[in-house]
């Protein structure tokens, strides 16, 4: 192989940098990086668990709010709250719908489980974040409107 060759081959090998969220991992090359770059890449990662310790991920989050709402007496469970977020977001904390008839009125839904602003306004838990975004917040607020209206996040199959 001549010189050349190898000695790209080998600085895109050494320069190589996973990143990954989740089970999903997605390996990206990054050209023109030294190996002593592409350390200091690696070590910056982004926090692995939320400030109250779980798993940064819908798995952590799910669970995180599963223990807020037992705190604060809202029924719900792991499986009801997982099949909701799946069908509304695909677990994308960062979904929004732009076409529905509430955003045609200007709210948006929002988050992993599809909720408007009044609404998150209104079943708004206390001691979670007022970002419709943060996901422990999304969900715990869903579950607080869900377990109002229809009993609990585990009696909604469809769009509510």
């Amino acid at each position: 192989m001549p010189a050349a060759a190898q000695s790209r081959r080998t600085r895109i090998a050494r320069t190589l940098t996973v990143v990954g969220t989740g089970a999903a991992v997605l390996a990206l090359p990054l050209m023109g990086a030294t190996a002593a770059s592409a350390t200091t890449a690696t070590s910056g990662t982004t926090a692995s668990t939320t400030l109250a310790g779980y798993p940064n991920n819908l798995d952590g989050w799910i669970r995180e709010s599963l223990a807020i709402m037992a705190e604060k007496h809202i029924p719900g469970s792991y499986n009801g709250i997982y099949r909701n977020v799946i069908r509304e977001s695909s677990g994308n904390p960062q979904a929004i719908n732009l076409w529905d008839s509430n955003a045609a009125k200007g709210i948006p839904s929002k988050g992993l489980l599809q909720v408007i602003d009044p609404t998150f306004n209104a079943y708004h838990v206390a001691g979670t974040s007022y970002d419709i975004y943060d996901p422990v917040a999304n969900i715990t607020a869903a579950c607080n409107y869900a377990a109002a209206r229809y009993g609990s996040i585990d009696n909604v199959n469809g769009a509510y």
